[in-house]
């Protein structure tokens, strides 16, 4: 009888997983999504023709797999007869593109090589992001506060903090007291809404690993003689990488090609579906039972494994095993922060860069918002992750980010408030005139980062429990409950893949990944979701 797969979400993970399966096993997946769009918080989502992408997803991994992985489901773009190296963890290039590769004005399935710009909009300026010692940031902070910095670095250098507990002693010791409460704590508090001191100094480890003020230094001294060919950057910390690859229409045009090639060999993806519960029998899981969401219907998916990637308080609410007490506890206290993005259609923005004698567009994918008298967090300019992101190239498409919880009274707003709250915001920072807005829309995505807060800390016992069903594969950012990127969590897929393969039960190796160092990667960096 043929083997069955149940794959709980259609997010990186669990496409990962599915395409994995069917590519190197004989086992069929079936997909049980809960909303009608593919790749999780990594789709993306079209608006009159104007698409947004929904956190930003820079494609760019420190693992060859990965990378070969993304190049094998879109093809590279045609660069003008240059050649192009794409490689990490080997001598040689994974993957090299030449003349030959599609053109993006001509062929849709195709990605692109996109250069990566991010600053800082703090005291109404900009600033280069990550900080650099440039004329304009002399400039922009001015000598007194620079020389502040200057001293508190070398000072957190010289007595660094030893035993470090939490977040804002993590980043004090990385770089100095003086340029985190300038630039990192009320950012950092906007997004995760508690006080630095709060989070945990592990989550610092996983997010920001190896950046500091003297890399980013070192960084930009020696970039003016790299060339610029090379997506590879292997030995440059994540938060400093210049370049990435990005599908022509967002992020969530490669896991739609995905989806696509998944159910032409064979496999099945169920949409609208929400799974309720989990039977099982022993220490095995033997089927999840969902509810179609258009007809009320009730729909049970019996199979020989399974992956989650739902939300593990979901899961475990579900399950009708016998879950011990802490278990529960643990699992009913753990914290989400939600998201909200408001897209805004303008005919122009109000500030600009300055290129000799013109004004051009503001050349960021993203600019973080350090004001503490708005609670917008990021601004996205997506006309600079792909200028076919853009129905109308004349126009500007900007996403003001949000982070809150579902209980607040931002997540309660009604969405021609929060529309009207977003733009009058980024108008009274000086950003946008409000009266050259034409058109905008509002998207909240629930759980969309998982935190290290409240019961995190009894987290090892809840995961000693899963991993005790032995045909229960947790994959994934909420799957595990870990504040993975959408490489990360394909290679927890890729590695629960292997380990079927290979007749493997333990699974610590897919708890490794982000744990090891030659996994570490990041979007962009630190606080930075």
């Amino acid at each position: 009888m043929e083997e069955r797969a149940v794959i709980i979400g259609a997010g990186p993970a669990g496409l990962t997983a599915a395409y994995e399966l069917l590519t190197r096993t004989k086992i069929k997946p079936v997909i049980v999504e809960q909303s009608d769009r593919m790749g999780g918080i990594a789709c993306t989502v079209n608006y009159k023709g104007n698409r947004i992408d929904i956190g930003g997803h820079r494609f760019f991994s420190k693992s060859d797999r990965i990378m070969q992985w993304w190049c094998d489901m879109l093809p590279l773009q045609e660069l003008n007869g240059k050649s192009l190296a794409i490689g990490c963890q080997s001598k040689k290039p994974t993957v090299e593109t030449t003349k030959q590769g599609p053109d993006p004005d001509e062929t849709d399935a195709v990605m692109l090589v996109r250069s990566r710009k991010s600053r800082i909009y703090y005291l109404r300026k900009l600033f280069d992001y990550p900080i650099r010692l440039s004329k304009r940031t002399v400039f922009n902070l001015g000598l007194l506060r620079l020389l502040r910095i200057g001293f508190s670095y070398a000072k957190a250098r010289l007595f660094p903090i030893r035993d470090e507990r939490n977040l804002e002693q993590f980043m004090i010791n990385r770089f100095g007291k003086e340029l985190y409460l300038t630039f990192f704590k009320s950012y950092t508090e906007k997004v995760w809404g508690v006080p630095c001191e709060e989070i945990s100094a592990a989550w610092g480890a996983q997010r920001i690993k190896g950046l500091s003020i003297s890399k980013a230094i070192l960084h930009a001294i020696a970039t003016p003689f790299k060339k610029r060919t090379d997506v590879a950057q292997k030995r440059t910390e994540t938060s400093l990488i210049e370049q990435f690859l990005y599908p022509k229409y967002g992020p969530g045009q490669m896991w739609e090609t995905c989806a696509e090639k998944i159910v032409a060999m064979g496999g099945t993806i169920m949409t609208n579906v929400r799974v309720d519960r989990l039977l099982t029998k022993g220490n095995r899981v033997s089927a999840v039972v969902a509810m179609d969401q258009k007809t009320g219907a009730e729909v049970t998916f019996e199979g020989d494994c399974f992956f989650s990637t739902m939300p593990i308080k979901d899961l475990i609410r579900g399950m009708d095993h016998n879950v011990p007490q802490g278990v529960r506890e643990t699992s009913e206290g753990l914290v989400y922060r939600d998201f909200i993005t408001v897209g805004l259609l303008l005919s122009e923005l109000k500030i600009h860069d300055d290129i000799g004698d013109c004004r051009k567009l503001l050349a960021d994918n993203w600019i973080y918002i350090q004001e503490p008298d708005v609670q917008v967090g990021r601004l996205q300019i997506f006309n600079n992750w792909s200028p076919y992101m853009v129905a109308d190239p004349s126009k500007v498409w900007v996403g003001l980010e949000y982070f809150c919880y579902e209980t607040d009274g931002l997540w309660k707003l009604s969405d021609e408030e929060m529309a009207r709250l977003a733009s009058g915001e980024l108008a009274s920072i000086g950003i946008i005139d409000e009266s050259k807005v034409l058109d905008r829309t509002v998207i909240r995505m629930p759980k969309a980062y998982p935190t290290y807060l409240d019961s995190y800390s009894g987290f090892d016992e809840l995961r000693e429990f899963t991993d005790g069903l032995e045909n229960l594969w947790l994959i994934g950012r909420n799957g595990m409950h870990r504040y993975n990127n959408q490489d990360h969590s394909m290679l927890t897929a890729m590695t629960a893949v292997d380990n079927i393969v290979a007749g493997r039960h333990d699974k610590s190796n897919i708890w490794s990944v982000n744990a090891e160092q030659e996994y570490h990667e990041d979007n962009d960096t630190s606080t930075k979701p």
